[in-house]
């Protein structure tokens, strides 16, 4: 079990790293190319969910952020009730991996609106004298992976879309957000297809 929790410690620590030194020095919209055109860093926030997804306004945010706190006891136990049933390790480092990803966006909701100014055309602070940007709870989860891998125009011939430009993949997300993507999918994979030919051979219930 230790060795499934140090992953996901892991996975967090990467998470905030890059959090707060996109917060300590970039202002939002900023972008940072790193592989020329395919990859770069674009500070973006965002008061929702995963991938730039918002929901709700306020109230929405505050039930976010306590739903996440929910849902971390509930991915938790299901990470040790795999592990008691000696499931594969795609289905335990899976949970790993989403348990990060959940701690990981939670911190930003709870902690960071306290503990950071806010970013518009700056730098943000940390511990700001008149206080940061935000209450307990209604921190905005802080993403800056960008993949803009084809961009370009749609033909003006092709119905409803015609003329207007698309970019693949516009989603701007975050270390926890990705880590809780890979996790899920590895759950799902290890189910499908891993699980029933190790249960041919005996290795699991």
């Amino acid at each position: 079990m230790k060795k499934y929790l140090l992953l996901s410690f892991i996975v967090i620590a990467l998470d905030q790293a890059l959090k707060i030194w996109v917060k300590s020095n970039m202002f939002l919209g900023q972008e940072i190319p790193v592989l020329g055109h395919w990859f770069s860093l674009l500070f973006t926030e965002n008061v929702g969910m995963a991938f730039g997804m918002e929901f709700g306004g306020s109230w929405g945010k505050l039930f976010l952020s306590l739903f996440r706190i929910v849902a971390v006891s509930g991915i938790f136990y299901l990470l040790r009730y795999f592990y008691q049933k000696k499931e594969p390790a795609g289905v335990l480092i899976g949970f790993s991996l989403v348990l990060a990803g959940a701690v990981g966006n939670i911190l930003d909701s709870v902690f960071y609106g306290v503990y950071f100014s806010d970013s518009y055309g700056q730098v943000a602070t940390f511990m700001p004298a008149d206080g940061g940007y935000a209450d307990w709870m209604y921190g905005r989860v802080v993403d800056m992976l960008y993949f803009p891998l084809i961009s370009g125009t749609f033909p003006t011939w092709l119905p409803i879309w015609g003329g207007q430009d698309y970019e693949f993949f516009r989603f701007i997300f975050n270390i926890a957000d990705a880590a809780i993507s890979i996790g899920m999918g590895l759950f799902v994979v290890t189910e499908l297809f891993f699980k029933p030919k190790l249960k041919e051979a005996g290795e699991v219930e």
